[in-house]
């Protein structure tokens, strides 16, 4: 008669929580200090740059990196959200067990290397279909771009080139999405930063040296430096990823090609070599993720095709400048808190459940999801203080130093200046969206398409009415996502908490809300900033007063919100006992 399986104690469940918080909340770390640097480098490339281009390039150029994007996304971004939601149950039955301790069988650690190697190999496999889809969607995507673009966009000197550019380097990335499949799975962040920061190294250096070799030998090669620049960061992320990834492929014995996968269970994999569940996930999140690519992406939808190429450029520089801090911060949070609520808050951790309609979990892994969830809320909420206070006085000021009057007569100010405002709701529903994604059963998943449906019909016709009736031009659009941001927030955080609970975990807005003082002081800088702005003269003294005014709001929310960020601090420590193996 076989014993029962060890349960996890609570202490030991309460240990490996706070492992794989404190693991998550380092990867977080890991990746946000990567995109601060690859965002840094850009923006100075991009500053010498705008220097040889005009607000026509820059608005072509953007196009074909929606495009890029678009071609991307459809084709891996459900396998990858499928992908963070798989339970490992390699250490399931073996995690209560400590390698080489007294009475352990062999055969178990062997059970759990095949497992492991099972579960790589599953990963390997899955990666290989958005490969598939990606060389169809390039060419259907680049003929309907042809099809509905402008006159004086096809007329551009070497477009055709610079799409076609574009079209191979997409494919050579989606190449690299086996090992990236495989780096997210077993946590390795120096690999992927390694191979994303020398990428994007490469694509500044190369676009910035076609535009100024271009342009000092008075030749107009359009948009082709960034095609340049796109290929060489395709290839460099390609190379990189596979000279990583492939010792760790043949040290845990599976491969990163197509293999098939032996089984007991027939139904498990489809031709033997894609699971099952991994594919009807997929399929599941599938329409729900191109409907959020629509909303995501929609504002450079709209302005593609409601607007002139000048006001496409401004409106990108803008957005670009104010989406720094989504792409630095909020991104990479986002993608490790996915993968995070996907191993704390699986069924199959903690029991049995179906597929419609998931067991409950144990209250431990829905106390850490709820603990995490509210320590990126409250830290967005005072990263929220710190820019709706002082972003739309100091950004336009900014911008004119960088970059003149060339681009700042466009009105980009005033839309950086706008963009100030969306920033927070971004922030928020990000990290929202990312709990829904990791936790939602397949119905719910339906649910919600139906609504960001909804909301993106609600979007297009604000945006419509904003931009072509009204003639608010791109601040009518800014307007017009924050609208639509809001709505998609509401709906988030009702499922989280009517999902938090059911599992008997009650969760409320004033839990992550900044103290009084905080609050306070926000409010009086933001009208300090306001009568400063009156007496804006255009100089560099009008900069130097804004910073000091900044530099004292920071310490003051330093002084009121220590005991929080101190909390935060030591939640990046690992636990003591992990500190004690290390040692």
């Amino acid at each position: 008669m076989s014993e029962p399986t060890p349960k996890k104690t609570p202490d030991k469940e309460s240990r490996t929580s706070q492992t794989v918080l404190a693991k998550s909340a380092q990867g977080a770390t890991f990746l946000i200090l990567l995109q601060i640097g690859s965002r840094a480098l850009t923006f100075i490339v991009n500053q010498v740059l705008l220097r040889y281009l005009s607000p026509e390039l820059l608005g072509i150029s953007t196009q074909l990196e929606l495009y890029t994007i678009s071609v991307l996304y459809f084709a891996r971004e459900s396998i990858r959200v499928a992908l963070q939601r798989q339970r490992s149950d390699a250490g399931e039955a073996d995690s209560d067990r400590t390698p080489g301790k007294q009475g352990e069988k062999p055969s178990g650690r062997v059970a759990k290397s095949y497992a492991q190697s099972r579960e790589a190999q599953e990963v390997v496999n899955l990666s290989y279909i958005a490969i598939a889809l990606g060389v169809p969607l390039a060419y259907w995507l680049a003929q309907l771009y042809l099809r509905s673009a402008e006159p004086s966009v096809l007329a551009a000197p070497f477009f055709h080139e610079s799409l076609n550019i574009y079209a191979f380097a997409t494919f050579i990335e989606l190449l690299a999405e086996p090992c990236f499949a495989v780096a997210s799975q077993k946590m390795l962040y120096g690999t992927r930063a390694s191979a994303e920061a020398s990428a994007t190294f490469t694509r500044c250096i190369l676009t910035c040296i076609a535009a100024i070799r271009a342009s000092r030998n008075s030749h107009d090669i359009g948009v082709l430096p960034f095609a340049i620049g796109q290929i060489g960061y395709a290839s460099v992320l390609c190379l990189i990823y596979y000279t990583k990834i492939w010792p760790v492929s043949t040290q845990s014995r599976f491969s990163l090609l197509l293999r098939p996968l032996s089984t007991s269970n027939p139904n498990q994999y489809i031709l033997s070599r894609f699971s099952r569940p991994l594919i009807s996930l997929s399929s599941n999140l599938y329409a729900q993720s191109g409907l959020k690519h629509i909303l995501t992406q929609g504002d450079s939808l709209l302005i593609a095709s409601l607007t002139s190429l000048t006001d496409q450029g401004t409106y990108a520089l803008a957005s670009n400048y104010g989406g720094l801090l989504a792409r630095m911060l909020f991104q990479p949070i986002e993608e490790s808190s996915r993968g995070l609520f996907g191993r704390l808050l699986s069924p199959s951790s903690t029991t049995t459940s179906t597929t419609e309609n998931p067991a409950k979990l144990s209250p431990q892994g829905a106390n850490s999801a709820k603990a995490y969830l509210l320590t990126i809320l409250r830290l967005y909420t005072l990263l929220s203080a710190i820019i709706l206070p002082l972003g739309p006085t100091l950004s336009p000021l900014l911008l004119s130093h960088l970059l003149g009057p060339h681009w700042t007569s466009h009105g980009a100010g005033s839309v950086l200046s706008a963009y100030c405002y969306y920033i927070p709701l971004l922030a928020l529903n990000g990290i929202l969206e990312a709990f829904v994604s990791a936790v939602a059963t397949p119905a719910e998943l339906r649910t919600q398409s139906l609504w960001m449906f909804a909301f993106s019909a609600g979007f297009a016709g604000a945006g419509y009415l904003l931009l072509r009736v009204y003639g608010l031009g791109a601040r009518g659009l800014v307007l017009a996502n924050a609208v639509n941001m809001l709505m998609r927030i509401c709906w988030s955080w009702g499922f989280v908490q009517a999902w938090l609970g059911k599992q008997g975990v009650g969760v409320r807005v004033r839990e992550f809300l900044p103290t009084v003082g905080t609050g306070v002081v926000g409010v009086v800088v933001a009208g300090g900033m306001k009568v400063l702005e009156r007496g804006f003269e255009g100089g560099w003294r009008d900069l130097v007063q804004c910073v000091g005014v900044a530099g004292i709001y920071g310490l003051m929310l330093l002084f009121f919100e220590r005991v929080f960020l101190l909390q935060c601090y030591q939640m990046l420590r690992p636990p003591k006992e992990d500190a004690k193996k290390k040692i």
